[in-house]
């Protein structure tokens, strides 16, 4: 298990308080609450380690490159049959989509989080770990002794016990437990209270980029979301093009569509060779206008997805 931070590590003023602080508990500590997992730190079967200790509203791309980098030497390592990462939930759609189209993993990948701090009323990470755990040893173990798992090939999220594909998830609540959805797509399955697994759909595939892709260092292709609305300024993309952005997802209105401002101003970004992808601001239905800048490998992506697919093309290019 592979701690990050986020609000299932947070610690609030009482138990009822909105307010709280977050990262402030360790992996280990989190572990400790449960005892079912505590037992299972104490017999060497689940190992814990602390990444990094950050809200993940602040989440970086070193961050990103170091987790990356220690999922796929555990991954690789012969030893280990599943890894766990905790992470907050403000920016979990952007490190599930991220780990899922970089890790060659053939091992699970789950990710999981909480929306109410370690010291609130009713928490839900001790629940949301315990599940992660189980749907780790789920999809690890073999079906039948001359057959191995149909493991994930990609990156899964568990959250208020539905498992969602790494690559679908989005935060779609604000404060709710069952703050999570993946738009259009079902759940991949159902955690049931013993730890079985229901499954709707098959586990994820992903043609994964490797981590040879990620520059060494936090310079990342430098990439903006912008939203269409009414009143647009076109000086806002502008602004951006002067200040060197190497790449812009537009959050459009309904199926795609862009205020005429906003259009006249990416003129400048293609004639320059600058991508600029679409997106759409609206939770469900994703792209649905027809274009010659819509590729349809990201229809379905959220626009924080979208820019993270873009960094990444930037980066192979």
């Amino acid at each position: 298990m592979l701690g990050t931070g986020g609000t299932i590590a947070g610690v609030g003023r009482s138990a009822t308080a909105a307010g709280y602080e977050a990262a402030r508990i360790t992996v280990d500590q989190l572990v400790a609450a449960v005892p079912d997992l505590q037992g299972m730190a104490q017999q060497g079967s689940l190992l814990c380690e602390q990444v990094a200790q950050v809200d993940s509203k602040d989440m970086d791309f070193g961050i990103w490159r170091r987790l990356a980098t220690r999922i796929q030497e555990l991954v690789d390592d012969p030893g280990v049959s599943g890894i766990v990462v905790t992470h907050g939930t403000d920016t979990l759609e952007e490190t599930a989509y991220f780990l899922h189209r970089v890790l060659r993993a053939d091992k699970p990948v789950v990710m999981t989080a909480a929306m109410r701090p370690a010291t609130g009323l009713n928490a839900d990470g001790p629940r949301n770990l315990w599940d992660a755990i189980a749907v780790a040893h789920a999809a690890a173990a073999p079906v039948s002794p001359d057959t191995p798992a149909d493991a994930p090939h990609g990156v899964v999220v568990v959250m208020s016990s539905q498992v969602w594909a790494g690559a679908e998830v989005r935060k779609s609540h604000s404060w709710h437990i069952h703050a999570f959805d993946a738009g259009d797509a079902t759940a991949l399955a159902q955690v049931r209270l013993e730890g079985s697994l229901t499954m709707r759909r098959g586990w994820p595939r992903s043609d994964a980029l490797g981590l040879d892709l990620l520059p060494a260092d936090d310079r990342w292709p430098w990439v903006e979301i912008l939203t269409s609305c009414a009143g647009s300024d076109a000086r806002a993309a502008d602004a951006l093009f002067d200040a060197g952005a190497q790449g812009l997802v537009l959050a459009g209105t309904g199926g795609g569509t862009l205020h005429a401002a906003l259009e006249a101003a990416l003129q400048r970004w293609t004639a320059a060779g600058r991508p600029w992808w679409r997106a759409t601001r609206v939770a469900r239905g994703g792209l649905t206008l027809e274009a010659p800048d819509i590729d349809d490998t990201h229809r379905e992506l959220t626009p924080a997805q979208a820019r993270v697919e873009l960094m990444l093309r930037l980066m192979a290019r």
